[in-house]
């Protein structure tokens, strides 16, 4: 296909609407909307792979309009009545066929790179982590959009009625839905007790992915492959559809996408642990002496480091032997609802947690003082307030012989909370004989450290567990 020919179908085709769609839609939904893409290390402008993971979730409604407005387009020769004229003509149904999909995937594909090309201009202003890991995952959504757009020209073609556009993107928009939350999801139960749902691999068989949760965390390889082949196979049956003459060509056509479904649940993982994965290279330390960060943050390295060993030298002075020795970014992968797991001997930190995220300075200090003497047990993915913040707030005024705010993203009305709870505690703390304070500290530490007791209850003088 030519330039001119290329010209010539954009004009008389809905290739450019389809385009236009794709690009604008995520835009306003990316910029006029204000959500977890904007928010901590995982917004979609802070890195690469987020950014890659954070526009295919846009497929979760860009695929069913693809798919929709791919059987308008293959409407057209009926719509416009020249069906038996095209197939009197010498020129190959498969041409013709080609000109028509070649269009729209060329549109589409645009339209999507322009996409991530937005994105990633302003990665490139925030980050000094530079990669390729996240190319395969944006050059699926692409061929994701482009099989969409082809499978419902064919079923279009096939299904020559008004209603078949509305109700392909419908279903396929119902397809995508299932996927996330049902058909696509296998119930376990974590070591917290809490049921929560993880994707299997029937889930990938929806363009869409999950929320991006951490920074670390990217597609597999095995995915990227099975994805790939269920995509093509998708493609190959539009194309087959399109260029079908008889109802027996028609049947035919949906071999590919049958088998490409079939080898695709062979290739794609059964274990959920293998579908999203820690990207290796993203998750080497890059170290400071005692304070390390991943790759993904060394821009953070410098602001962290000093607050990082006086923090390290303040605990020593209470602490002793029983004092962490380095500070080391959480590269951890737990499924979702898991307990956490702490280290004694490293201060494990996570940028996006409240007591971290909006800290600075001498904050930063504080807030690393508290993280190590009480790290906290909400199961990793969720969010709470309580206990836990009142027992670091008091550790902290412990370590530094003052109480001080609680450093983090908390609220006017949380801070007055657990300046309310934790000060008279605190108090009561301080009076002790020193013997006994260290004794209630090494308490509370064993019981936050396991997860297993209430540390504020402890400092409270009460039972462990």
């Amino acid at each position: 296909m030519n330039i001119r020919v290329l010209r010539i179908e954009l004009k008389r085709s809905v290739a450019p609407w389809a385009g236009a769609v794709v690009l604008t839609a995520p835009l306003a939904f990316l910029y006029l909307l204000n959500g977890a893409w904007w928010t901590g290390t995982t917004a979609w402008t802070a890195q690469w792979t987020s950014m890659a993971l954070w526009t295919r979730s846009l497929l979760f409604y860009l695929w069913p309009l693809a798919v929709g407005l791919g059987a308008l387009q293959g409407l057209r020769d009926r719509r416009s009545k020249m069906s038996e004229l095209l197939t009197s003509t010498p020129r190959p149904a498969r041409h013709r066929a080609a000109t028509l999909a070649g269009t729209t995937a060329f549109t589409l594909t645009a339209a999507f790179a322009l996409l991530v090309l937005v994105g990633g201009v302003q990665v490139l202003a925030n980050t000094e982590y530079t990669h390729l890991g996240w190319l395969p995952i944006s050059l699926v959504g692409a061929l994701s959009l482009v099989a969409g757009a082809v499978l419902g020209m064919g079923a279009g073609r096939a299904l020559p009625s008004v209603l078949t556009p509305p109700a392909l993107a419908m279903g396929a928009f119902v397809f995508t839905v299932l996927m996330q939350l049902s058909f696509g999801r296998t119930e376990t139960v974590a070591a917290a007790g809490i049921t929560i749902t993880e994707p299997n691999r029937v889930s990938l068989l929806s363009p869409a992915v999950q929320e991006v949760r951490d920074v670390l965390v990217t597609l597999s390889a095995p995915v990227h492959v099975g994805q790939t082949i269920w995509l093509l196979g998708m493609a190959a049956t539009g194309f087959a559809l399109l260029v079908a003459a008889t109802p027996r060509a028609r049947l035919t056509a949906l071999t590919p996408i049958m088998a490409g479904a079939v080898i695709a649940l062979l290739v794609l993982p059964s274990d959920a642990r293998r579908i999203y994965v820690v990207d290796e290279a993203a998750a080497e330390l890059v170290c400071d002496g005692p304070v390390c960060v991943t790759k993904t943050q060394q821009g953070r390295l410098a602001d962290l480091a000093g607050p990082g060993r006086k923090a390290l030298g303040l605990l020593r002075s209470v602490l002793g032997d029983q004092a962490p020795v380095s500070v080391r970014e959480n590269t951890d992968l737990l499924p979702e609802g898991s307990t956490p797991q702490w280290s004694r001997t490293t201060l494990l930190i996570d940028f996006d947690e409240d007591l971290i995220a909006a800290a600075k300075g001498e904050e930063l200090t504080w807030a690393l003082i508290a993280k190590g003497m009480v790290p906290g047990c909400t199961p990793t993915g969720w969010t709470s307030f309580g206990p836990d913040q009142f027992a670091q707030s008091v550790a902290l005024g412990w370590v530094l012989g003052d109480l001080k705010p609680l450093p983090g993203t908390f609220s006017a009305g949380s801070r007055g909370e657990i300046d309310a709870e934790a000060r008279p505690v605190w108090k009561k703390l301080e009076a002790l004989p020193r013997a006994e304070q260290l004794s209630r500290i090494e308490a509370m530490r064993a019981a936050a450290f396991s997860c297993e007791g209430d540390p504020f209850e402890v400092l409270s003088g009460g039972a462990s567990r």
